[in-house]
Protein backbone atom coordinates (compact mmCIF):
# COMPACT_ATOMS: atom_id res chain seq x y z
CA UNK A 1 0.00 0.00 0.00
CA UNK A 2 1.10 3.36 -0.53
CA UNK A 3 -0.02 6.42 1.36
CA UNK A 4 1.21 9.47 -0.74
CA UNK A 5 0.42 12.62 -2.83
CA UNK A 6 -2.68 15.01 -2.25
CA UNK A 7 -4.22 12.51 0.30
CA UNK A 8 -1.03 13.77 2.76
CA UNK A 9 -2.06 16.88 3.75
CA UNK A 10 -5.34 15.87 4.80
CA UNK A 11 -3.28 12.58 7.07
CA UNK A 12 -0.58 13.99 8.68
CA UNK A 13 -1.66 13.73 12.28
CA UNK A 14 -2.49 10.41 11.14
CA UNK A 15 0.81 9.24 10.02
CA UNK A 16 2.17 8.20 13.02
CA UNK A 17 -0.83 5.71 13.87
CA UNK A 18 -0.88 4.31 10.39
CA UNK A 19 2.89 3.90 10.88
CA UNK A 20 1.68 1.34 14.09
CA UNK A 21 -0.76 -0.22 11.76
CA UNK A 22 1.50 -0.60 8.69
CA UNK A 23 3.35 -3.10 11.05
CA UNK A 24 0.25 -5.01 11.11
CA UNK A 25 -0.43 -5.49 7.74
CA UNK A 26 0.70 -7.90 5.21
CA UNK A 27 3.07 -6.42 2.41
CA UNK A 28 5.17 -3.06 2.39
CA UNK A 29 3.21 0.23 3.37
CA UNK A 30 5.42 3.47 2.20
CA UNK A 31 4.51 6.74 3.03
CA UNK A 32 5.73 8.99 0.45
CA UNK A 33 5.85 13.53 0.15
CA UNK A 34 4.88 13.83 4.12
CA UNK A 35 8.41 15.77 4.41
CA UNK A 36 6.10 18.14 6.63
CA UNK A 37 6.61 15.58 9.39
CA UNK A 38 10.05 16.70 9.84
CA UNK A 39 9.01 20.32 10.75
CA UNK A 40 6.40 19.40 13.33
CA UNK A 41 6.66 19.82 16.95
CA UNK A 42 9.58 17.14 16.62
CA UNK A 43 10.82 15.44 13.75
CA UNK A 44 8.22 12.79 13.40
CA UNK A 45 9.73 10.52 10.52
CA UNK A 46 12.77 10.28 12.67
CA UNK A 47 10.27 9.78 15.92
CA UNK A 48 8.14 7.27 13.74
CA UNK A 49 11.41 5.04 13.09
CA UNK A 50 13.26 5.14 16.25
CA UNK A 51 10.59 4.22 17.87
CA UNK A 52 9.43 1.66 15.91
CA UNK A 53 13.09 0.05 15.77
CA UNK A 54 13.10 -0.03 19.76
CA UNK A 55 9.93 -1.88 19.30
CA UNK A 56 11.88 -4.55 17.16
CA UNK A 57 10.25 -3.37 13.94
CA UNK A 58 12.03 -2.61 10.65
CA UNK A 59 11.59 0.41 9.20
CA UNK A 60 13.55 2.58 5.78
CA UNK A 61 13.21 5.95 6.28
CA UNK A 62 13.25 8.04 3.55
CA UNK A 63 13.67 11.68 3.38
CA UNK A 64 10.07 12.48 2.75
CA UNK A 65 8.72 9.46 4.69
CA UNK A 66 9.02 6.02 5.45
CA UNK A 67 8.24 2.11 4.64
CA UNK A 68 7.46 -0.56 6.46
CA UNK A 69 7.24 -4.14 5.80
CA UNK A 70 4.45 -6.12 7.39
CA UNK A 71 2.95 -8.01 9.13
CA UNK A 72 5.78 -7.55 12.35
CA UNK A 73 5.64 -8.00 16.14
CA UNK A 74 5.77 -5.73 18.48
CA UNK A 75 7.54 -5.72 21.76
CA UNK A 76 7.49 -3.70 24.51
CA UNK A 77 10.00 -0.86 24.56
CA UNK A 78 10.82 2.37 26.70
CA UNK A 79 8.75 5.02 23.71
CA UNK A 80 10.34 8.68 23.71
CA UNK A 81 7.90 10.99 23.03
CA UNK A 82 9.79 14.14 21.99
CA UNK A 83 6.86 15.89 23.69
CA UNK A 84 5.13 15.20 20.56
CA UNK A 85 1.76 14.33 21.38
CA UNK A 86 0.80 12.71 18.12
CA UNK A 87 3.98 10.10 18.63
CA UNK A 88 3.16 9.79 22.28
CA UNK A 89 -0.81 8.92 21.61
CA UNK A 90 0.47 7.01 18.80
CA UNK A 91 2.82 4.47 20.23
CA UNK A 92 0.25 4.52 23.44
CA UNK A 93 -1.50 2.78 21.02
CA UNK A 94 1.45 0.68 19.87
CA UNK A 95 2.11 -0.38 23.41
CA UNK A 96 -1.34 -1.84 23.23
CA UNK A 97 -0.57 -4.18 20.44
CA UNK A 98 3.35 -5.16 21.78
CA UNK A 99 4.41 -7.85 23.83
CA UNK A 100 5.63 -7.08 26.86
CA UNK A 101 5.38 -3.57 29.23
CA UNK A 102 5.82 -0.12 27.15
CA UNK A 103 6.33 2.75 29.00
CA UNK A 104 5.84 6.24 27.06
CA UNK A 105 8.39 9.27 28.17
CA UNK A 106 6.96 12.48 28.45
CA UNK A 107 2.96 11.47 28.01
CA UNK A 108 1.70 14.66 29.55
CA UNK A 109 2.43 16.23 26.30
CA UNK A 110 -1.46 14.68 25.14
CA UNK A 111 -2.93 17.13 26.89
CA UNK A 112 -1.78 19.84 24.26
CA UNK A 113 -4.39 18.59 21.51
CA UNK A 114 -6.28 15.17 23.38
CA UNK A 115 -6.12 15.55 27.44
CA UNK A 116 -8.89 12.85 28.13
CA UNK A 117 -6.74 10.69 25.92
CA UNK A 118 -5.30 8.56 28.44
CA UNK A 119 -8.67 7.83 30.22
CA UNK A 120 -10.31 7.74 27.02
CA UNK A 121 -8.06 4.65 26.82
CA UNK A 122 -9.06 3.23 29.66
CA UNK A 123 -12.63 3.09 29.35
CA UNK A 124 -12.13 1.77 25.66
CA UNK A 125 -9.79 -0.82 27.04
CA UNK A 126 -11.93 -2.12 30.06
CA UNK A 127 -15.09 -1.76 27.48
Amino acid sequence: MEISGSCIPQLVDEIPVLAILATRCAGRTVIRNAGELRVKETDRIAAIADNLRAMGAHVDVRDDGLAIDGPQKLKGASIDSRGDHRIAMAFSIAGLIAEGETVIRGPECVDISYPSFYSTLEKIIHA
